[in-house]
């Protein structure tokens, strides 16, 4: 059975904005609208098509993106719902690679908000065509014209206006429409509206409104352009062709009204979608990893990319795609890009919500799902066989919360193993590291949201009983000044025994420094280390004291001890050793006791040379409304952050400060609520600077403590 839609009545679109914006209603009422559901449910029912799951019902906002699909006037349109708080940004960023329109929903009340400006750089990389949808316009807070005055101010003079209300709160019911020059008057349930002439006190404003409309239409294409200067008017077909390829550019961002609650101005919306919005054949090809050209071509050879992946119990994988080439059918093998795997498609599903439509086809340009692709994951692209197609991934944005794990229960390490690979495949923001140097497992994510909802999954879905604690600090040790020490090894314990001495001097190292002074310099080797900074090792030993067979065993041993630096176990960098001086037993000596000499030594050499603890500090970047950056600012210095400066961007401050990693653990909950949730940040290793030798005394005893209770 062939598809029932073919390419280019195919139109996928994302619904975006802030938590609280309405994107969840909006695409219930789309579904209403298309009588796809009988009944519009509700956020605060738990009814919704979009919020079916249960952790989701019980918070009250959307926390995965959503896959459904409504048919309209010959049309399918594809509605891919998304979260709006930024730990879920993970979320947004696969629905919005797989669109080809944005819709992204402002709240009259409330205005652009922090969440609008992130999302919207990433819809500038993607090059998404934007309409913007004004939603509750019934809300007794609402202020439509602040609201396009914010949009305009920050994203710029491409908003352009395409209805405007008539009246705001309570009593919204008219919409005037300036592409169409029609009054779409409501009833009080919303629905379909009667189409009505503009009243005569509204059409100097539509009018003029209109004639903006048509000449940033007419801006963008030189034939309109020429069309519109002999005529002063273009006709509403030729409106509708140059707003396409003006959205297709990125230059015009179509804005329309909602009351997504009340059901008002979806169905127009749709049409909108429906008539003007680009289908996948109408935007430019997709380009592929060498840079070749992939047209959305259903005769073309078959390739498809896929975006999510979610775990379902009892069915098992599920992986969502898009087509973006050829006609994928059930039955078809394909080859998986990354891996050379074969994999092959025993089923294909449109989604709605938590709803599977079985299919026996889908066409380039649809987005659809499958079950049980067994060595396919997020960012793979599938192709029939003899093509070496390859898709650029979905580029994931680095975590700002970490935390260390672990079972409740002693002997379930292995099941939280596997429930840790489980989330990794379906939510690639969430890193999972086994830090050797902390000794801890570690979960790395957005924020304090985010790591609730794997919490939740953890417990509920794998039965695994977590703990979460404050993760240890990466600290490292270095020295400040230049100390010499020796040490013997000695053992006799019957038969060949041990012996080694070793001379060594240490030093502070750094880049472009004078030869040691005093030596013989005989050999020279220097390592970067893997956690940062250098050890430089020198052989200074004259008339033969150590055999230089025995160097390499004292490099270890001193290496050895820069795993677990003598202070607070933490790793050393940055120093500098001259073995200049030794003895040796042409029986007893051997590696081992090299070694051992060599650790010894140089753990009492450090000592001795002023150690000092280094501390990891972050630049920590803070985006909030200007009012408080204040109270942003203060948070920070309270945390021993340097604040060094404050940006503007947008209408946001950014607000910029370097900050002791120890600092940050609880950084996000408090961001969320000094600012009510209208701030966001972002963090990035900077540098190691020293502790306090307070801070440094306090670490050192915390050290020799747990040494001893280890020993004990």
């Amino acid at each position: 059975m062939a598809a029932e839609f073919d390419t280019s009545h195919v139109k996928n679109v994302v619904l975006l904005g802030h938590a609280g914006s309405g994107k969840t209603t909006l695409a219930e009422c789309m579904l209403y609208e298309a009588g796809l559901i009988n009944r519009r449910g509700t956020v605060e029912e738990n009814s919704t098509v979009g919020d079916y799951h249960p952790l989701e019902q019980e918070r009250g906002n959307s926390i995965f993106s959503k896959l459904m699909h409504t048919k309209w006037r010959g049309y399918k349109i594809n509605i891919l719902d998304t979260p709006g708080y930024d730990d879920f940004v993970g979320e947004v960023l696969s629905a919005l690679r797989v669109a080809d329109t944005g819709v992204m929903l402002l709240n009259a009340a409330m205005g652009v908000e922090v969440g609008t400006d992130i999302i919207w750089e990433y819809t500038e990389k993607f090059k998404t065509p934007m309409i913007f949808a004004v939603n509750k316009l019934d809300d007794d807070s609402a202020d439509f014209d602040k609201t396009v005055q914010q949009a305009k101010d920050h994203f710029g003079s491409k908003v352009t206006v395409v209805q405007y209300p008539r009246q705001q709160g309570a009593g919204f019911h008219e919409i005037i429409d300036v592409l169409r020059m029609t009054m779409y008057k409501f009833h009080d349930s919303g629905g379909k509206p009667e189409k009505l002439a503009i009243p005569d006190d509204e059409r100097e404003k539509a009018d003029n409104l209109h004639k903006e409309l048509v000449e940033a239409v007419a801006a963008n294409d030189e034939a309109l352009m020429e069309k519109y200067f002999d005529k002063g008017e273009l006709e509403e077909d030729e409106l509708k062709e140059g707003l396409k390829k003006a959205m297709i550019h990125h230059d015009i961002f179509p804005l329309f009204c909602l009351s997504a609650t009340r059901n008002m101005g979806s169905g127009r919306l749709m049409g909108f979608i429906d008539n003007v919005c680009p289908s996948a054949n109408e935007m430019p090809p997709q380009k592929t990893r060498k840079g070749e050209d992939l047209p959305c071509d259903a005769d073309g050879p078959a390739c498809i990319f896929v975006y999510k992946t979610i775990s379902e119990p009892h069915v098992g994988d599920m992986s969502f795609f898009k087509v973006y080439s050829g006609t994928i059918k059930t039955g078809m093998e394909l080859v998986n890009e990354s891996n050379g795997s074969f994999e092959k498609i025993n089923q294909l599903f449109l989604m709605e919500g938590n709803k599977r439509l079985p299919v026996q086809e889908l066409t380039a340009g649809d987005i659809g799902a499958t079950l049980k692709l067994r060595n396919t994951h997020v960012n793979n692209t599938l192709h029939v066989k003899g093509k070496n197609y390859e898709l650029p991934p979905i580029e994931f944005p680095s975590s700002n919360v970490t935390y260390c794990i672990e079972p409740v229960n002693k002997g379930e390490e292995e099941k939280l193993a596997q429930a840790l690979h489980q989330l990794r495949e379906e939510d690639p923001t969430l890193v999972v590291e086994v830090s050797k140097e902390l000794k801890q497992t570690l979960l790395h994510c957005q924020g304090d949201m985010h790591l609730a909802v794997a919490k939740w999954k953890i417990e509920n879905l794998h039965k695994v009983p977590v703990k979460f604690g404050k993760p240890r600090i990466a600290y490292r040790e270095t020295i400040r000044k230049t100390a010499e020490a020796n040490y013997r090894h000695k053992k006799q314990s019957g038969g060949a025994g041990q012996f080694g001495e070793v001379y060594m001097r240490i030093e502070p190292f750094y880049e472009g420094m004078p030869e040691p002074v005093g030596l013989n310099v005989r050999g020279r080797d220097s390592f970067d280390l893997d956690w940062g900074g250098k050890l430089v090792f020198y052989n200074c030993i004259v008339g033969g004291a150590i055999d230089v067979r025995f160097l390499p065993s004292i490099l270890k041993g001193v290496m050895e001890k820069m795993h677990e630096g003598p202070l607070t176990g933490s790793y050393v960098r940055d120093v500098r050793v001259c073995v200049y001086d030794g003895k040796m037993h042409p029986v007893d000596s051997n590696d081992i006791s090299f070694k051992i000499a060599g650790i010894m030594a140089f753990k009492d050499a450090f000592q001795k040379a002023d150690p000092q603890v280094l501390e990891p500090i972050h630049t920590v970047e803070v985006l909030c409304p200007e009012e408080l950056t204040g109270a942003v600012m203060g948070d920070l210095q309270s945390r021993r952050g340097m604040v060094e400066g404050i940006d503007t961007e947008g209408h946001f401050q950014k607000v910029i400060a370097k900050v002791p990693l120890a600092e940050m653990h609880d950084f996000c909950s408090s961001l969320r609520s000094i600012t009510q949730g209208r701030a966001k940040f972002k963090m990035s290793f900077d540098s190691y600077q020293p502790v306090s030798y307070e801070l440094q005394r306090k670490l050192a005893e915390e050290y020799n403590k747990s040494a001893e209770e280890a020993v004990a």
